[in-house]
């Protein structure tokens, strides 16, 4: 593929740049399902949810590769030949701590099923699950 029909792909946490480098696509999950962003996308702005990002087509080295992170929420901007990702955290598969988010969920069904009336502690507790959730699934991503 012609390098001027890659996109710009730059994912950014507050403490670290994990990648900024070129790919075909970009899968991301939005707060309200997954989305896949190609080169000339039309502009947007979304809220992130938790899931993996996986960019396709990606250069490393010489081969193209797909690579996956696992993010937890955040926002995307999307521009036609770039998009930027700010997320609260994001991980390779590899550094997930799988027992830690065993103990996340257990915690986040704990408090769902202590939630009583309160809609508030539901959404808390939802919040909680989809993360620990995400980061069990992108560590049985692992090579």
């Amino acid at each position: 593929m012609d390098e001027s029909n890659q996109l710009r792909v730059r994912l950014v946490t507050p403490e670290r740049v994990l990648f900024d480098q070129a790919a075909d696509a970009v899968e991301l999950p939005a707060k309200n399902g997954y989305m896949e962003v190609l080169y000339g996308h039309a502009p947007l702005l979304a809220e992130l949810g938790a899931g993996d990002v996986r960019l396709h087509g990606a250069k490393d080295g010489q081969a193209a590769a797909e690579q996956i992170y696992n993010v937890s929420w955040g926002f995307v901007e999307v521009l036609p030949d770039r998009v930027t990702i700010l997320a609260n955290d994001a991980l390779k598969p590899d550094e997930i701590d799988v027992p830690r988010a065993q103990q996340q969920l257990d915690r986040g069904e704990k408090e769902w099923n202590e939630a009583g009336d309160s809609e508030e502690k539901y959404t808390e507790a939802l919040h909680v699950i989809s993360e620990a959730e995400a980061k069990l699934a992108t560590a049985q991503e692992k090579p």
